[in-house]
């Protein structure tokens, strides 16, 4: 079934990935961006380009308030709203899969976002990503972190899309230092939200403020809202991270534990508790954590999951745990594993080196008579 589809966007300074993005968005039937300010050409280079683009000014600056003005300039006549930033592009081809996916009564759609990619071009973080929607029924709120909400009663009927896939390519040099202000400000707002009581809490583990996030996401975990099992394991992570960062060791393990216990299917718990007991040196630990965590063949399709969960990590850290335990048959399977999902490692290849000596040795052919 054909359907108009409308890409829309807000931009600041982004001249850069003009070109680049345009691109991509062109199989759409028409681009709609909302410039908040730039002063290099942007808006010019888009136009060029062929986007229709509406300056607004949001003062003082809220994400939310800025998308709704850019949602507000979509016609009403568009079937499906694709919601990107400059700096994301779709994989070729995403429009057909999108047709394809969606049906009469759909409300909205999901599909795979790479976050970030490796130094070899492979991704690393990846989730599942919420930003199509149909025009009508929707508006964005919170002032950072901002998502779509659903108004009126209606139940949602949501579709993944398969083969939809966008990738982030941000630049390195912009700053998020509006980032905590805004969610201390939607913290503040509504201090019940387990939403910004969350994202709080990651940014000041991002700014290596350890105290501050470990009382911010306490509080989260203690809000009656505070019900995504994966969110929540993923807040005790942060505080488990926190807590080694400060040099409490044994709270950290505990954290990490609880974080494993919280939702035991995702990798990434099982892995950064294998992490820590490495820097502990206690092996069989970090033999039965990476274990555990290679059992989980299937990555979680409603959170975020970490490349290092699922690259070479959990084997190499299984191989030397095993090594330091004597089971050097073994050691060799994971290290031979890990170097198959990261190829041209050198560390990863001389480790196999120095795993198959080891078998020689113990085998006695490296003994003369």
């Amino acid at each position: 079934m054909k359907y108009k589809i409308c890409v829309y966007a807000i931009c600041k300074d982004e001249e850069a990935f003009v070109e680049r993005w345009m691109d991509s968005m062109q199989e759409a039937d028409l681009v709609a961006v909302t410039d908040t300010g730039s002063r290099d050409g942007t808006a010019e280079h888009l136009r060029r380009r062929g986007a229709q683009v509406f300056a607004e000014t949001v003062e003082p600056w809220r994400f939310d308030i800025a998308r709704n003005l850019s949602l507000g300039h979509v016609p009403e006549d568009v079937d499906i709203c694709v919601s990107t930033d400059l700096d994301e592009v779709f994989s070729p081809g995403w429009r057909g899969c999108l047709e394809k996916a969606w049906r009469p009564g759909v409300n909205s759609g999901r599909y795979l976002y790479n976050w970030s990619f490796r130094p070899d071009g492979t991704p690393d973080v990846q989730f599942q990503y919420f930003k199509v929607h149909e025009k009508r029924g929707y508006r964005w709120v919170y002032p950072v972190h901002e998502v779509l909400r659903r108004e009126g009663a209606e139940p949602e009927k949501v579709v993944f899309i398969d083969g939809m896939v966008l990738n982030h390519h941000p630049d390195p040099e912009k700053s998020r230092s509006n980032y905590l202000p805004l969610l201390e400000l939607g913290a503040e707002e509504d201090p019940t939200d387990a939403r910004m009581a969350y994202y709080l809490g990651r940014e000041y583990m991002y700014r290596e403020r350890w105290e501050d996030c470990i009382r911010a996401l306490m509080r989260y975990l203690n809000l009656p809202t505070a019900r995504w099992t994966e969110e929540r394991c993923a807040a005790m992570r942060w505080i488990a991270e926190s807590c080694r960062s400060l040099g409490k060791t044994r709270e950290a393990k505990r954290w990490y534990l609880r974080a494993v216990a919280e939702a035991p299917g995702m990798r990434e718990p099982w892995v950064e508790s294998a992490k820590l007991a490495f820097q502990l040196e206690d092996w069989p630990a970090v033999f039965y954590m990476t274990t555990q965590a290679l059992k989980i063949n299937k990555k979680s399709s409603v959170y975020i999951n970490q490349g290092y969960a699922w690259d070479h990590t959990p084997h190499d850290l299984c191989a030397v745990a095993c090594y330091h335990l004597g089971m050097y048959a073994d050691s060799l399977d994971h290290a031979q594993r890990a170097l198959e999902l990261t190829p041209g490692n050198p560390r990863l290849a001389e480790n196999v080196l120095l795993i198959r000596e080891k078998l020689r040795e113990e085998k006695g052919e490296g003994i003369s008579g």
